[in-house]
C-alpha cells in the first residue's frame, strides 16, 4: 500500500474522490498476490497495480463506477472452461478477486 499512498494522499488534499480496488484471493498463477492495490482518481489517474495491465481498464472503469455511486464492488477475473474467448481473463490461467471500495473523508 505504500507505494499508492503519496497519490492518494495528493488527490485527497486536492479534494478529489477516489476508489482502491484491492486483490483479495488468488487461484492458480496470478500477476499479483493478495494485498496488490490499484488506486483510481476521480479524474481517471492511476497509481499501483492488481494484474499487470490485462484487467485493469476493467477495473479502472468498475472504480469509476464505485467513486460515483460509493458501492463497493467484488469482481472476479479468469479463464475457466464455460468462459468464452471475449470475456476478460488473465493469460497467466489464474483466478483474482479484486475488491473495490470508494475511500471516504
Amino acid at each position: 500500500m505504500r507505494d499508492v499512498l503519496p497519490d492518494i494522499e495528493k488527490w485527497r488534499s486536492q479534494g478529489e474522490q477516489v476508489a482502491i480496488a484491492t486483490v483479495v484471493s488468488m487461484a492458480g498463477s496470478a500477476p499479483r498476490l493478495p494485498g496488490a492495490k490499484l488506486a483510481v482518481s476521480e479524474k481517471g489517474e492511476l497509481t499501483g497495480s492488481v494484474s499487470g495491465g490485462c484487467v485493469e481498464p476493467a477495473v479502472v472503469h468498475a472504480a469509476m463506477e464505485v467513486i460515483k455511486n460509493g458501492k463497493p464492488q467484488l469482481l472476479e477475473f479468469g479463464i475457466s472452461e464455460a468462459d468464452n474467448i471475449e470475456k476478460i481473463g488473465l493469460a497467466c490461467g489464474g483466478t483474482i478477486q479484486v475488491f473495490v471500495e470508494r475511500l471516504d473523508w
